[in-house]
C-alpha cells in the first residue's frame, strides 16, 4: 500500500497555497507534455530503428514515463 505523508512547519496563507497549487499543476502539465512528446517520437520510429537502439515496442511507455517523471522505485 502506498501513501503520502506531508508535514508543514509553517502555515501558509490562502494566496500562498493557491500559488503553490498552481505551480504544482503547471509542473504536472509540463511533465505530461514531455511524456506525450517522447512517446509520440518513439512510436514514430521504425522497427529497424528501435532494434538499432536496443528497444522493443513494449518498452516505449516506460521509457517515456522515465523521461518525463524520472526513475521511480
Amino acid at each position: 500500500m502506498a501513501y503520502v505523508s506531508s508535514n508543514r512547519t509553517t502555515t501558509l496563507g490562502l494566496v500562498d497555497r493557491l500559488t503553490e497549487i498552481r505551480k504544482d499543476m503547471a509542473d504536472a502539465w509540463r511533465a505530461h507534455r514531455v511524456y506525450r512528446q517522447t512517446l509520440s517520437e518513439l512510436q514514430g520510429l521504425s522497427m529497424r530503428e528501435l532494434n538499432d537502439l536496443g528497444l522493443n515496442p513494449s518498452m516505449l511507455r516506460s521509457i517515456a514515463l522515465e523521461a518525463a517523471y524520472g526513475k521511480r522505485g
